[in-house]
């Protein structure tokens, strides 16, 4: 990517040489950095903590090697939660320093006896606050579940745990992460790391604007609607949707549509993260039988003749802020950069259908589980408004109606197929509106259209949910309020290993989330 403007047809979105000066990088440090051996050095000329700046890679080749130590690790990152924390509401529940330091200093010791947990040893992490960890709070972002400790750990944080990380607390997330906006009656709204007072997106809004801020190495998501992909895009990070069941979620027998996923400030970490949440596991019968060393090869490989599809705005059905697309059509350079030939492509299949089907299964999801507490009049009192609204959706939902709902999902999925036929990806924009103000609770209108829904200014994320296909979040720039913008990129299913291969030579060829980083970080 050059440093011209990236909307330069109609000037609205400010160019990466505009962006480095504006937040006092420059290239001359990048182009040092790319020159520096792979050790802890690698990261001292970068802005901010040098320990802290390290890609989580970096970080756990560092502490192997022990060229700085668990202890050196858990203060720095915690130093740094306690200045930037207060301001921009991501870490919640956080536990207390002189336990996690002590919990550090075992590390240190089994290091000193050539014993590592795994590739992440010492590594500080925070759970997004919709999974248990033993002995910590899951509130959900509720008042209902204020007090709620939980007993014992889900099974994304169990393989966390045995990786080597070390759990200091919980990221932030919107009530019952409703919404792609992090804001709750318990702990507040989570802030945008780029302005701090727009959106840092949802529901995984604390994981995605922790890891921008450089308060996490990596962090784990969960996604219904959007949520690993639009707070990513908000953010200038990588968040990935699995195919459904690479990554176990639940001791249920049906295909789910909500999934757990990773986070990451850059494409090999998010690969590195999933190889340690994939893989079957008894208590989880729709996960699947896959081998997560997959995901620690090599990204690289040669994309030329590869056929990228563009879905856009699906020919002008979807709303989008003023500056949205264009950004989006100029980052698809990225893709044409690489080798791949990327032209436009329309889906033989009824928009207006698909969203109906989406909040079919969306109110049949919400209503089983939080009708128990709709029923109760204590604890419906303390549920917000899109929350009622999603439950009482689907109170009068019939079999033939969720019956229905799955037939036009299967129509939606041979429609992918026929465009998987000649295209090897499809690519679209992640959101339809650029971060908003954190005030606002959603926004009410795209270019004075009205959203009927809390949720219908998102509705971009829900062709990659009910595909069933692995789809990832990568950076496609800056708008011209110097906030973030992303694309998604949907893969065939089964193959999220060929999806992280075109995100990271995406992300070499245009390095939005690799050389542009919250100003904060800066001072």
């Amino acid at each position: 990517m050059n440093d011209k403007s990236i909307d330069d047809n109609h000037g609205s979105n400010i160019s990466r040489r505009d962006f480095l000066q504006q937040t006092g990088a420059g290239m001359a440090s990048v182009a040092a950095l790319s020159a520096m051996p792979n050790s802890i050095a690698h990261a001292m000329s970068k802005k901010g903590n040098s320990i802290i700046a390290l890609s989580a890679l970096e970080l756990s080749k560092a502490i192997h090697r022990r060229e700085i130590s668990c202890i050196e690790v858990m203060s720095a990152y915690l130093n740094h939660i306690d200045k930037i924390n207060p301001t921009y509401n991501v870490i919640v529940s956080l536990r207390e320093r002189e336990k996690l330091l002590a919990e550090s200093k075992q590390c240190n010791s089994e290091l000193a006896k050539g014993q590592s947990r795994g590739w992440m040893h010492g590594f500080p992490h925070a759970i997004k606050d919709l999974a248990d960890v033993a002995g910590l709070k899951t509130t959900m972002g509720s008042p209902i579940f204020k007090d709620n400790v939980a007993k014992t750990d889900s099974i994304l944080s169990s393989r966390v745990k045995q990786a080597g990380a070390i759990i200091i607390g919980k990221t932030n997330v919107p009530e019952f992460g409703l919404g792609s906006h992090t804001y709750n009656p318990l702990f507040g709204p989570t802030l945008n790391p780029y302005d701090g007072t727009s959106s840092a997106g949802g529901s995984s809004g604390g994981a995605a604007a922790g890891l921008a801020l450089q308060m996490l190495p990596v962090a784990d998501g969960s996604d219904l609607m959007g949520s690993l992909r639009n707070p990513a895009a908000f953010n200038n990070v990588i968040g990935f949707r699995p195919t459904p069941g690479l990554v176990p979620l639940s001791d249920s027998f049906k295909e789910e549509l909500p999934c757990n996923g990773p986070m990451a400030r850059n494409v090999t970490d998010t690969a590195m993260f999933l190889s340690t949440l994939a893989g079957h596991h008894p208590a989880s019968p729709s996960s699947l039988n896959s081998n997560p060393k997959e995901f620690t090869r090599s990204l690289k490989k040669e994309f030329k003749g590869v056929k990228v599809g563009w879905l856009g705005d699906f020919d002008g059905y979807l709303n989008m802020e003023d500056g949205v697309l264009s950004l989006c059509e100029k980052a698809l350079q990225g893709f044409r950069d690489v080798g791949a030939v990327v032209d436009p492509v329309t889906l033989d299949y009824s928009m207006a259908e698909l969203w109906q089907t989406w909040l079919t299964f969306r109110h049949w999801l919400v209503r089983a589980e939080a009708l128990p507490l709709y029923d109760n009049p204590e604890t419906r009192a303390l549920l917000k408004p899109e929350a009622i609204w999603e439950i009482e959706g689907g109170v009068n939902l019939t079999a033939d109606t969720v019956s229905q709902a799955s037939a036009a999902r299967a129509r939606w999925y041979a429609a992918l197929l026929k465009a998987f036929n000649t295209h090897d990806y499809l690519v679209l924009p992640t959101a339809q509106v650029f971060p908003f103000d954190a005030k606002q609770n959603w926004p009410k209108e795209i270019n004075g259209k009205q959203m009927d829904t809390y949720h219908r200014w998102m509705e971009v994320v829900i062709p990659g949910t009910l595909s069933g296909c692995p789809v990832v979040n990568v950076p496609a720039g800056f708008g011209a309020n110097r906030l973030p913008m992303g694309l998604q990129i949907i893969g065939k299913r089964y193959a999220d290993f060929s999806v992280l291969q075109m995100a990271y030579a995406y992300e070499q060829a245009t390095r939005w989330n690799l050389d542009m980083h919250p100003p904060v970080l800066s001072v």
